[in-house]
C-alpha cells in the first residue's frame, strides 16, 4: 500500500484530534466515572483484579494492566492515555487498512471508524475495554491480509483485544475467523490452516479469562433474564433493526447521545453505513469476502435479541452454559460492520476524488472527513458534558487508609447493596460501584452487589458471596459481623435507607464520618467466611 508512513502519521494525528474533541472535559485532571468505566487512584492488586472475587472475570486482564500501569504513572493519566489511545489506534488502523493512494480517502475511513454511533454509545456505557478491542480490529484484518507469514503481526494486532478481555476477544473472533477462512488461496486446506492458526491465537489470548473461570470452585450460573434486559433496542425513529444497521441500538437508553430521535439524523447515519457497505462490496480488496461475512455474522448476532425466537434461543443457550452470556449484549457484534462501512467510505471518497478536478480533491476530502462529526455532533465535548472528570472525595481516601492500617481480619461490605450508584460528587451520573477497586487492600475482600437492574428487570448476581449477603440483608436485623464483615462502607442512600443502615450498625463504631461516606467498624473477632 503506497504512502503508508505518511498515512499512518496523519491518521494517528487525526485520531488524537478526534479523541480530544470526543472526550472534551474528560481530559481535565481527575477521573471520568460513568457506567462501567471505573478507575480509582492508586489501585492495588487484589483477588478482584484477577477475577477471583466471586463473579464473572470480566475485569481480567484489563484491571491488572491498569493497576500495573498505575504503579508507574498516576491513574488519572493512565485512563486518559487509554481513552485517547482508542481513537489513535482505531483511526490509524482503519486508515492503513484502506487500500488507497489518496491520503484523504484513508483519513475518511479512519474518521468514520472512531466517530460513529457504536463508539459513542459504548463510550457512554463506559466500556473502554471493549472499545480497546474494537480499535484493534483493523490491525487484525491488516495482519491477515499481509500474507501467509502473518503470525507475529497477528499476535501483536490482537494485544488490544487481549487486554480488553473476553468480550473484546469474542468480538475479535467474530471478525477474524470468517476473514481468515475466506481470504487467500481458494484451496480449502490452506484456508482451514489459516483459520486454525487464528483460532489458536484467539484461545491463547483468552487464556487469562478462561483459566480464572476454570479455577472457580463453583461454576457460574447465567441468568436468562439478561437476554431480554440487554437486547438491542431502537435508539432512533425507525425501529431496532435500523438502529443496529446504523451501528446503534444499545440496550441502555442513558447511553444514547442527544438528538438520536430526529429523522434527519437517523437517515444520515443509516445512509453513511449503507453507502460504505455498498462501496466495500463493489471493491476488490483481498479481505472483501471474509470481512463482509464477518459483518453479516455480527449483524445477525446483534439482531438475535430483537425478536422473540432469537431471544428464546439465547435464553436456552445461557441456561445451558453461562459462557454464552457474552452474547446477551449482542449489539456489540456490529463492530465488523463498522469496519466494512469505514473502508467502504474511504474507497468511495477515492472514487469521488477521481470525479472532480485535481485542484478540488483536497477540499472534497476535507469535507468528507468532517461528515461523520457533522452527522453525530452530540458525541463532541464529552457527549455534551457527560464525560466529565471528577475527583474522589477526601473521605474515601481517609476510609481506605483506615482499613489499610487495621491488621485484624474481616471483610468490607458496601451499602446500599446496589451495583450502580449516582453520587452527587460525580454529577449524579450512574456508575458501577467503584468500592471493590477503591477499597481493595491486602487480606480483605470488598463485597458489593453485582446484580444489574435494567428498568424493572433485575439480572441476578453471579457471585455466591454476594448472593449470601443478599439473604442476610433480607432479615430485619442482619448480623453483619457474624457474616464476616469488620468494616461497612455507607457511601450513598435515601434518608430512609440511611436510617435503616444505622439500625443495622448500632453495634459498630463510626470511624469516618463525612458528607459523602461513612465507615463503620465492628470491633472484636470476626469469623472468616470463604468466598
Amino acid at each position: 500500500m503506497p504512502h503508508t508512513s505518511r498515512a499512518g502519521a496523519a491518521s494517528a494525528l487525526l485520531g488524537l484530534a478526534l479523541g480530544c474533541l470526543a472526550l472534551g472535559p474528560g481530559l481535565a485532571w481527575g477521573f471520568v466515572l460513568l457506567q462501567d468505566m471505573v478507575f480509582v487512584p492508586d489501585p492495588a492488586f487484589s483477588p478482584f483484579t484477577f477475577g477471583l472475587a466471586g463473579g464473572a472475570a470480566r475485569v481480567v486482564p484489563s484491571d491488572a494492566v491498569v493497576t500495573a500501569l498505575a504503579q508507574v504513572l498516576p491513574a488519572e493519566l493512565v485512563q486518559k492515555a487509554i481513552l485517547l489511545g482508542i481513537f489513535v489506534l482505531g483511526c490509524s488502523g482503519a486508515a492503513l487498512l484502506t487500500p488507497s493512494a489518496s491520503l484523504g480517502a484513508r483519513l475518511v475511513a479512519g474518521a468514520f471508524y472512531v466517530w460513529n454511533p457504536y463508539v459513542a454509545e459504548r463510550l457512554l456505557m463506559g466500556q473502554w475495554a471493549l472499545l480497546l478491542g474494537y480499535a484493534g480490529l483493523p490491525w487484525v484484518v491488516r495482519a491477515l491480509a499481509s500474507g501467509p507469514r502473518h503470525g507475529r503481526r497477528l499476535a501483536v494486532a490482537m494485544v488490544p483485544a487481549a487486554v480488553g478481555g473476553f468480550a473484546a476477544m469474542t468480538v475479535t473472533a467474530v471478525t477474524a475467523l470468517p476473514t481468515a477462512a475466506l481470504m487467500g488461496p481458494s484451496g480449502g486446506k490452506a484456508r482451514a490452516v489459516t483459520a486454525g492458526r487464528v483460532a489458536a491465537w484467539l484461545v491463547a489470548f483468552a487464556l487469562p479469562w478462561l483459566a480464572v473461570t476454570a479455577l472457580r470452585p463453583v461454576a457460574l450460573a447465567g441468568d436468562p433474564l439478561g437476554v431480554d434486559a440487554f437486547a438491542a433496542r431502537a435508539d432512533g425513529p425507525f425501529g431496532a433493526v435500523v438502529s443496529v444497521v446504523s451501528l446503534g441500538g444499545i440496550w441502555n437508553a442513558h447511553a444514547v447521545p442527544a438528538g438520536y430521535d430526529t429523522v434527519p439524523g437517523a437517515v444520515a447515519r443509516l445512509v453513511l453505513v449503507i453507502a460504505g457497505v455498498v462501496w466495500f462490496l463493489r471493491s476488490d480488496v483481498p479481505y472483501r469476502k471474509g470481512l463482509a461475512a464477518a459483518a453479516a455474522v455480527g449483524l445477525g448476532v446483534a439482531c438475535l435479541g430483537v425478536g422473540e425466537p432469537g431471544r428464546a434461543a439465547l435464553r436456552w443457550a445461557v441456561e445451558t452454559w453461562a459462557g454464552f452470556a457474552v452474547f446477551r449484549d449482542a449489539q456489540q457484534y456490529v463492530a465488523p460492520l463498522a469496519l466494512v462501512a469505514a473502508v467502504g467510505l474511504g474507497l468511495l471518497t477515492e472514487a469521488a476524488g477521481r470525479a472532480v478536478p485535481a485542484r478540488a480533491r483536497t477540499g472534497v476530502a476535507a469535507v468528507l472527513v468532517a461528515v461523520p462529526v457533522a452527522v453525530l455532533p452530540t458525541m463532541a465535548w464529552g457527549a455534551l458534558g457527560a464525560l466529565d472528570a471528577v475527583a474522589y472525595p477526601a473521605s474515601w481516601t481517609a476510609a481506605r487508609e483506615a482499613v489499610r492500617r487495621d491488621g485484624a481480619e474481616g471483610d468490607v461490605l458496601v451499602l446500599p447493596f446496589e451495583s450502580y450508584r449516582r453520587f452527587p460528587w460525580n454529577g449524579g451520573r450512574a456508575l458501577l460501584d467503584p468500592a471493590q477497586r477503591f477499597f481493595a487492600v491486602p487480606g480483605r475482600r470488598v463485597v458489593s452487589n453485582d446484580a444489574v437492574r435494567v428498568g424493572g428487570t433485575v439480572v441476578a448476581s453471579e457471585d455466591p458471596r454476594a448472593q449470601a449477603v443478599e439473604r442476610v440483608l433480607d432479615g430485619s436485623s442482619p448480623d453483619l459481623a457474624a457474616a464476616g464483615f469488620r468494616y461497612v462502607v455507607v457511601d450513598a442512600g435515601t434518608p430512609g435507607e440511611l436510617r435503616r443502615f444505622e439500625g443495622w450498625l448500632r453495634g459498630a463504631r463510626l470511624v469516618i464520618s463525612g458528607s459523602d461516606l461513612r465507615l463503620y467498624r465492628f470491633d472484636g473477632s470476626v469469623p472468616s467466611v470463604k468466598s
